[in-house]
């Protein structure tokens, strides 16, 4: 089919007024494809590799329609939806999610096309010039898409299931499925001895990104100051890497926080608890997965953080739309997402933490002891009450605050102090 002057004119607007709210979009298309493929949302890293599959894509056709309308787009996926396909793969998730995630995407970018070319172009006659000219385009990308994505994906299966990388990590599935498997034959076919105490860790990059040698580096390193001989290692995605510590007795934590400022800084750890035997072992990397979620979403966090740090933020964060509200309800504008509100939060969690006694707070924050109960009085005022009051909620909320963030709380609250 071929397109007029006057229809590529106005499929470009459509795709400029898209462009313009892509970050709405995004999200929405996320939403869409995470309700139709729930294994995708399973974990923060395989969350984050389709979020920028998905906004990889957004990109590339509307940007195609804004130029070029009409003319042949490049067949191409791009590298963040090549990405995905990997990262299922690795982690063991079966391609039709996949499709059912293409095909949900695809739906929704249409009726949001739609929609805005309805908004954009009062003439019936151009409008339907346009849908059909853009939904040709948008399914044959869609289909070629998918076939390069599907095709990543077998050529991913093939060379797991050609060696011992496929041997190794259907060990580890089975140990953290609680399968039956023996003790003795798993540490031998892993070559990782599993009667010994395990620090299960998460190693993932931000922004994300193809960076294995990186994420083993990083490893290594940690490995290296917990006294491990080697760490156990399973890719789980193309930025993601899990990881297991084998010790004598517990690393510690300082150490391991130390080693990782000697790593690529984009790198972040997850460190879950230290426990012993095979059940240990699967234990401790629940825990390490329960601490990389929480802290995923959040920019502002250590780059090292153990489940020690963040276990009663882990058990009252199941239910993170909750869990933001009751931040937003606890500490009103005091969850605002600035940098004044932050350092009297932080203050406070300070203040709290130490049984209310200001000169230990001043010392532990290298300030004056005046700075800090001023610093309370003013938590006091934003908070509309002494902060002796509702002890336990505040000190629950500023921790949560404080690990999590507090961007949708403030949005919740929708004031500034």
């Amino acid at each position: 089919m071929t397109t007029t002057a006057r229809t590529a004119d106005l499929t470009a607007q459509v795709a400029q007024a898209l462009l313009a709210q892509a970050d709405e979009l995004a999200d929405e298309l996320d939403a869409a494809v995470f309700e139709a493929s729930p294994t995708l949302a399973t974990d923060a890293t395989i969350a984050a590799d389709t979020s920028a599959s998905n906004r990889a894509h957004l990109r590339r056709w509307l940007g195609a329609m804004a130029r070029h309308p009409g003319e042949p787009m490049s067949s191409d996926a791009p590298p963040e939806a090549l990405d995905i396909a990997r990262s299922v793969v690795r982690r063991g998730v079966e391609p039709e999610a996949l499709i059912h995630a293409y095909r949900r995407g695809q739906n929704l970018s249409w009726r949001r096309w739609m929609e805005t070319a309805a908004a954009t172009i009062p003439d019936k006659g151009e409008l339907i010039e346009v849908l059909e000219d853009s939904s040709a385009a948008m399914f044959a990308y869609t289909d070629v898409m998918l076939d390069s994505v599907l095709a990543e994906a077998q050529r991913e299966r093939e060379e797991l299931l050609g060696g011992a990388l496929a041997r190794r990590t259907e060990t580890i599935r089975l140990i953290l499925d609680d399968a039956p498997i023996d003790e003795q034959r798993a540490s031998r076919q892993l070559g990782y001895e599993l009667a010994r105490r395990h620090t299960a860790i998460v190693l993932w990059a931000e922004p994300q990104g193809d960076v294995q040698g990186a994420l083993e580096r990083a490893a290594a390193a940690l490995a290296h100051a917990a006294g491990a001989h080697r760490p156990l290692t399973m890719p789980a995605g193309t930025s993601a890497l899990w990881a297991w510590l084998g010790t004598d007795r517990d690393p510690e934590p300082a150490a391991l926080r130390q080693a990782m400022t000697r790593v690529e800084p984009n790198i972040r750890a997850a460190l879950g608890a230290t426990l012993p035997g095979i059940t240990g072992f699967r234990r401790s990397h629940a825990t390490a997965l329960a601490t990389q979620d929480l802290l995923a979403g959040n920019p502002d966090a250590p780059r090292a953080t153990t489940y020690r740090d963040v276990e009663i933020v882990a058990l009252a964060a199941h239910d993170r739309a909750h869990t933001t509200a009751f931040i937003a309800s606890t500490l009103g504008p005091l969850a605002a997402d600035t940098a004044q509100a932050t350092r009297l939060r932080e203050t406070l969690r300070a203040y709290l933490h130490d049984g209310s006694r200001a000169p230990r707070t001043a010392h532990r924050l290298n300030t004056h002891r005046n700075t800090i109960l001023h610093r309370v009085a003013r938590a006091e005022e934003l908070l509309g009450h002494p902060v002796d009051e509702h002890r336990l909620e505040l000190a629950l909320a500023l921790e949560l605050a404080h690990w999590l963030g507090v961007r949708g709380a403030a949005q919740r609250e929708g004031t500034q102090p």
